[in-house]
This record gives structure tokens, C-alpha cells and sequence, in this order.
């Protein structure tokens, strides 16, 4: 007997849920009912929008004369020779204490960016260059040793040669980071080179 009324008390609750289903059906050609309409229509003003908060009428304002963002660096410097040699003389790497987070941050960028072409050791044998691409310089010749961050940092953001301005790919931190994780190679590579031979 009581599962008869079960029966009942679902099949019932089947009916209205079928009957709620068809009246409450979509009309594809109406706009839905609006639930907490404040997330549709923003209380702020639009970056676009007249605004008379500010004294242009305007709410999208110009960024104040002088600054920069905090990811932005001011280098003034153009793609040529003699501005790499004086970006070497003038720019120091921000990072040069060489903590292992950046230099492991180095490593990844080096790895997605350089070494298709300079290969995993720096040596300019990369695999790019084993598939007919101009081979880039080895960054272990003493002219790359002597090189100063700063001109490393101008080749990277500006490109030199076949290699390309890679400002646009990799945040100017990162790069000083890759500069950083050069260094290491070079360093390793030296160590390396004046070990006794057995």
C-alpha cells in the first residue's frame, strides 16, 4: 500500500514537472528573463563613456606625462652597432646577484627562444641550423665573452644579423634573465674547458 502511494506522489510529481517544463519552455526569439540585472548592465562608467567626473568630460584617461608601466622599460636606443656598443656601457642588468629562480626563468626562455638556433650549449649549432638556417655565432668566442649584459640585452631586443627583435616575444625582465643564463653557460663552458685532461 505504501508503495502504491509512492507510485502515485512520483507520478504526480512526474506530471508537474513535464507540465512546468512545456509552459516554461525557451522562446528563442525573446530576450531571457534578467537575474541580478546589475551584472548586465555595470554600474561603472565605460572607458568610452562621457564622464563628468574628470574635467575633459572623458572616463578613459590619458596615462599622466612621464609615466611608464611597471612591466615597461625606457630604452632609448635604435637598431644599430654603436648604440649595442653604448647600451653595453650603459645598461646593467637588473639581476646580476644571479638568483636560481631567475636563472632557472633564463634557462626556459633560452630554450623556447635561442636555442633553435644557438643550440643547447650556446655553440650556434642549434637545430634550426641543422636544417639549412645561417648559423648564429657561438656565444662562447671570446668577442661574446667580452660582450657586456647591456649589449646582449640591445641584440636581444633589437636583433642583429639573421636574428630578429625579439622585444615583442619576451617581457624585458625575461630577457635580462636569458642574458643571466648566457653568462651561466659561459661560465660552465670555461670551467669545462680548463679542467685537467686525464
Amino acid at each position: 500500500m505504501k508503495l502504491r502511494k509512492l507510485n502515485i506522489v512520483l507520478f504526480i510529481a512526474l506530471i508537474v514537472i513535464i507540465s512546468a517544463t512545456w509552459m516554461l519552455r525557451r522562446d528563442f526569439t525573446e530576450r531571457n528573463d534578467e537575474f541580478l540585472p546589475g551584472m548586465v548592465e555595470s554600474v561603472p562608467f565605460d572607458a568610452f563613456a562621457p564622464n563628468p567626473n574628470f574635467t575633459d568630460g572623458k572616463t578613459l584617461q590619458s596615462p599622466l606625462h612621464g609615466t611608464l608601466s611597471r612591466t615597461a622599460m625606457s630604452i632609448h636606443y635604435t637598431a644599430t652597432p654603436d648604440d649595442a656598443l653604448r647600451a653595453g656601457k650603459e645598461l646593467i642588468n637588473p639581476l646580476k646577484d644571479g638568483q636560481p629562480a631567475d636563472v632557472e626563468r633564463g634557462q626556459k626562455v633560452f630554450a623556447s627562444f635561442c636555442q633553435p638556433c644557438h643550440g643547447i650549449g650556446s655553440k650556434g649549432d642549434g637545430l634550426l641550423v641543422q636544417h639549412g638556417f645561417p648559423p648564429p655565432p657561438s656565444l662562447l668566442t671570446p668577442k661574446a665573452l667580452s660582450m657586456n649584459d647591456g649589449q646582449m640585452f640591445h641584440i636581444v631586443t633589437f636583433g642583429q644579423g639573421n636574428m630578429p627583435s625579439l622585444a615583442s616575444q619576451i617581457a624585458p625582465l625575461d630577457r635580462w634573465r636569458a642574458v643571466l643564463y648566457v653568462r651561466t653557460l659561459q661560465r660552465q663552458a670555461a670551467t669545462l674547458s680548463q679542467a685537467p685532461t686525464p
